[in-house]
């Protein structure tokens, strides 16, 4: 039974009690009644057409909470995914087109097959790649292109930005109405979050819409939906210079989409009480991007606002998202007609309470006083998320580079210090806090740092350039307490540190080295008794003997 629970984890859901499904029902219901309209509107961004932003929502969010181990989380269309998607099929077809379709539905199987691999394979720790001021800057600059790509629907611009200048290419009615819902909704944000405020916003706007006539005065509107389920297809084979093109973006959405999961998944787990099994989410999400992609769709995430939402609504069990597709595929059969009076600045002001939240500058200025070198990764993967738009991703993988490279500089250069006795009774950097040597002709040195392949090099030449400034040096000791791993480049330098010790007659102090790193010394032939080697369990008795040599 435990093995069949963790192939299919929804055999683990609680057996639902009349008092467990009225609850979830009504948290299912209040975010059904949010995804709805954001799903619409999150197509237009995507250049989908916008019945693809509730099939999104409807089979793919069913597919992923039967198989993820995050059960409230809220999977479907979100604005930084369908940016990436937008971004992605750039130059390669015309939006909204079959073609644009086509390849949008191969981003998500691409993807979803690339996270359900990972996921089988364990490889969940991939995650690690991207730090978080990375994806910090990556998702402000992805902000700040949502809402300039907004703005001319927001504000009635016909014929986008180009007609900023002109007054007549101004459409006053369609800024009130973007001004309006915006106001509105972000008072609703502030006032009672649970509040279906997205839904009623919609349709007032829907009703005010053909009460004024808005688009026979030339209003942009939604326009016409097909009613319907999707129909489950494959879609067709691009050619292989076009489908080798949706490498890279397939990459970044796959990593970016599961970080926006990782987000919601660590704050569910924590309220839960239970360890996130990241491995088995990369499979659920997954799962649900196939879903989407055979559904017509586009690749699909974990929205944290909406995520948030269903756990403030009071969702315990995955039965809630249940009662959520319900809520859309009731929508997709009856209420579609609804929308096609909905203004378009409407579905902008939308996209745009969304992203809003995501505009946090000041976060820049508190990484700036906690390290200037990530808060200087952090600026360069903002500007060239910016400035390689719509190619954005670049900028991920830009700052992922830069935080690797950085990472590999801090393992390459480690922490040596050489060390004194404080007042206190702790051995601390001497040059810093000036205190003088544990003893004469005694270099007492600490590396805070495994000794394996990347900082090796980095003691051998800390010891070696001691020596040949202080000849005189007849005792080195290691304070090894930090290290707790070592591998053949470490054992190797170690066993060269004690043979050129030997030869000028120096005696090697090693104080506190842990068991596992011993182990591996020992059964390399390292750490024999001798005259010239003497090892000590704590870093108290290495310090008292050490005195004793005056």
């Amino acid at each position: 039974m435990i093995q069949l629970q963790r192939l299919f984890p929804f055999l683990s859901w609680p057996r639902p009690s009349l008092k467990l499904l009225r609850d979830e029902t009504l948290a299912g219901l209040t975010v059904g009644l949010m995804v709805i309209p954001q799903g619409v509107a999150y197509a237009a961004l995507a250049g989908m057409p916008l019945q693809t932003g509730i099939y999104a929502a409807l089979l793919p969010a069913l597919v992923a909470v039967l198989f993820s181990s995050s059960l409230r989380l809220s999977v479907g269309p979100t604005a930084l995914t369908c940016l990436l998607v937008s971004s992605s099929l750039s130059g390669l077809a015309t939006p909204g087109s079959p073609q644009w379709v086509e390849l949008a539905m191969w981003l998500a199987l691409l993807s979803g097959l690339m996270q359900v691999g990972l996921g089988l394979l364990r490889f969940g720790w991939l995650l690690n790649l991207v730090s978080s001021p990375v994806l910090m800057a990556f998702t402000q600059g992805a902000a700040l292109l949502i809402i300039s790509s907004q703005l001319p629907a927001f504000l009635g611009l016909q014929g986008g930005w180009q007609g900023l200048t002109a007054l007549q290419n101004w459409h006053v009615s369609s800024a009130l109405f973007g001004v309006g819902s915006l106001t509105l909704l972000t008072l609703a944000r502030y006032w009672k979050p649970a509040f279906p405020s997205v839904l009623l916003v919609v349709l007032a706007a829907a009703g005010l819409s053909v009460w004024t006539g808005f688009e026979a005065s030339g209003g942009a509107v939604v326009g016409q939906l097909p009613e319907g389920l999707p129909l489950l297809t494959l879609p067709g084979l691009p050619s292989w210079s076009v489908l080798s093109a949706l490498v890279l973006p397939t990459l970044v959405i796959t990593l970016v989409s599961f970080l926006e999961t990782a987000s919601s998944a660590k704050v569910d787990s924590d309220q839960a009480g239970h360890r996130w099994n990241q491995n088995q989410d990369l499979i659920g999400q997954g799962l649900g991007k196939i879903a989407s992609g055979l559904s017509g769709a586009f690749p699909t995430s974990s929205s944290f606002a909406r995520s948030a939402l269903n756990i403030f609504a009071g969702a315990k069990t995955g039965w809630a998202t249940l009662a959520s597709v319900i809520v859309v595929l009731l929508s997709l059969l009856f209420f579609l007609p609804v929308l096609r009076h909905v203004p378009q600045a409407v579905l902008a002001a939308i996209v745009l309470t969304a992203v809003m939240g995501l505009l946090k500058p000041k976060a820049f200025v508190r990484l700036w006083r906690i390290s200037r070198t990530e808060a200087t990764i952090a600026g360069v993967t903002l500007a060239l998320t910016l400035l390689t738009a719509p190619r954005l991703y670049w900028g991920v993988l830009a700052g992922v580079l830069m935080g690797l490279s950085h990472f590999l500089f801090q393992r390459l250069h480690p922490r040596i210090v050489e060390v004194g006795l404080d007042a206190d009774g702790s051995l601390r950097d001497r040059h810093v806090w000036h205190l003088p040597p544990l003893a004469s002709q005694v270099y007492a040195l600490r590396m805070d740092a495994a000794l394996e392949f990347a900082s090796a090099s980095s003691l051998e030449q800390a010891v070696a350039a001691y020596l040949s400034q202080h000849p005189d040096t007849r005792h080195v000791c290691l304070f090894a307490q930090p290290i707790n791993r070592i591998d053949a480049t470490g054992v190797e330098c170690l066993a060269k540190l004690e043979a050129l010790l030997a030869a000028r007659q120096i005696t090697l102090h090693i104080s506190g080295m842990k068991l596992p790193v011993e182990s591996v010394l020992r059964s390399a032939g390292c750490l024999q008794a001798s005259p010239g080697l003497r090892l000590y369990r704590n870093d108290a008795e290495a310090v008292q003997q050490i005195q004793q040599l005056q």
